[in-house]
């Protein structure tokens, strides 16, 4: 981490600025270490936050940074690089999507890699079988393979002298991302495309994330997160859109996709009917978390605001809606829930005006939430409703007056092991 805060600052300091380098590694230190961001995203976060805290247009910014020494291909080591080749074109094939412009292999005498030019970087075409100089490329890991991306700041010049070539193979899974369910997304760094519906949108945890929630198929559930830098179009809850070229992830067991510049958003005129396992949980509610009550989403894309404000929409007028972000306990674990507004007014007697009013009557929406505190917790319930990484999805949501005979006897036994 700190090696990639030094390349950092010492790009910035080229241009004329000298950016602290414990800034620098503060940013990256959380977004790598707190949210779990890949080393690449969140180096591609900081240096866009300081390009517009110091006013310093990305292309100028990239241009110095695609100023690299010429390699070999077997000489490329390292994801993140800007480098010179001079290569062949082996093989062009077939384009996987709209925003790229070619694909193919490329080789010199050393070995071969996989390229791609993207649509928007507004270079000429490639011919099979002709060498080309390469300038200002970027290097890429794709399934623990590198490979080689031409950018806007690239550049092509033709050779007159043809580039021998060496080994080197690629096989033909490595050419697309194929359509999957999600259940089938078992395997991090795969490159997929799905087709879903955004279960649920959650409030953003960082500026580097554009959005971030659920989204389901026929055959289950799974988290996205749609990073600022993709810039990829907002989705909206309960719409169905075909996500392609995501890349899947793992952590602490669990997968989710992530959606990148090689990621694109399609919207879909069926509706997906989202299918997935239902748990259920029997237990003490012992907190509700902040977030829960009498809270407004943004009219567009649903997200719930933030002082106001949608992420993606900036100062909007919001529309209220109810929610409880609970805590349950049964005494040898805890769950989260999450109960939607119908469930919410239900459970107190509350409906959706009469939250407004009570808001508007204290000139605080905080009382909402005291009500709520006041009237469920401390007491049993039993949740199911489709489980989410750590969540519960609630869509049954039942009071129970004595504990469960069965979780009794369990967590006497475990008492009297101990």
């Amino acid at each position: 981490m700190k090696q990639i805060a030094e390349s950092i600052k010492d790009r910035f300091f080229k241009l004329g600025v000298d950016v602290p380098l414990e800034d620098i590694e503060n940013r990256l230190s959380e977004l790598i270490t707190k949210f779990k961001v890949p080393e690449n995203e969140a180096q591609r976060s900081v240096v866009n936050y300081f390009l517009k805290k110091y006013s310093i247009p990305k292309n100028e910014y990239y241009a110095r940074q695609a100023e690299a020494r010429l390699c070999k291909l077997s000489d490329l080591s390292e994801a993140g690089q800007w480098t010179d080749v001079k290569v062949k074109v082996i093989q062009l094939w077939d384009k996987t999507h709209e925003s790229i412009a070619q694909v193919g292999l490329i080789g010199d005498e050393t070995g071969v890699i996989k390229f791609t030019k993207w649509l928007n970087a507004g270079l000429p075409e490639l011919e099979q079988g002709k060498s080309y100089l390469l300038k200002g490329v970027l290097i890429s890991e794709y399934n623990g393979r590198l490979s080689i991306e031409l950018k806007s700041n690239s550049s092509i010049e033709k050779l007159e002298e043809e580039v021998e070539v060496g080994g080197g193979e690629f096989t033909s899974e490595e050419m697309e991302s194929e359509l999957r369910d999600i259940e089938e997304l078992t395997q991090a760094n795969q490159w997929v495309s799905i087709r879903g519906k955004i279960v649920q949108l959650w409030e953003n945890t960082h500026e580097s994330i554009e959005q971030v929630g659920l989204i389901g198929d026929e055959t289950g559930v799974i988290r996205f997160t749609n990073w600022t830098s993709s810039e990829l179009p907002a989705m909206e809850e309960g719409k169905c859109y075909l996500l392609s070229n995501v890349i899947v992830k793992e952590w602490n067991g669990r997968y989710s996709i992530q959606l990148n510049k090689a990621s694109s958003i399609e919207i879909l005129e069926e509706d997906i009917e989202v299918g997935t396992a239902t748990s259920s949980y029997f237990g003490a509610m012992v907190d509700i978390q902040t977030g829960s009550g009498l809270i407004k989403r943004c009219p567009e894309c649903k997200r719930a605001l933030i002082k106001g404000a949608c992420a993606e929409h900036g100062k909007i007028k919001g529309e209220y809606d109810l929610r409880i972000k609970a805590v349950l306990d049964n005494g040898t674990s805890t769950q989260e829930a999450l109960i939607n507004r119908e469930l919410t007014q239900k459970s107190v007697g509350l409906s959706l005006d009469e939250a407004i009013a009570m808001a508007a009557e204290a000139l605080d929406p905080g009382v909402v939430l005291d009500r709520l505190k006041q009237k469920l917790i401390g007491r049993y319930y039993n949740v199911s409703g489709p489980r989410v990484e750590r969540y519960i999805l609630v869509d049954s949501f039942v009071e129970s007056s004595e504990m469960d005979k069965n979780l009794l006897e369990t967590m006497i036994a475990e008492l009297e092991v101990e």
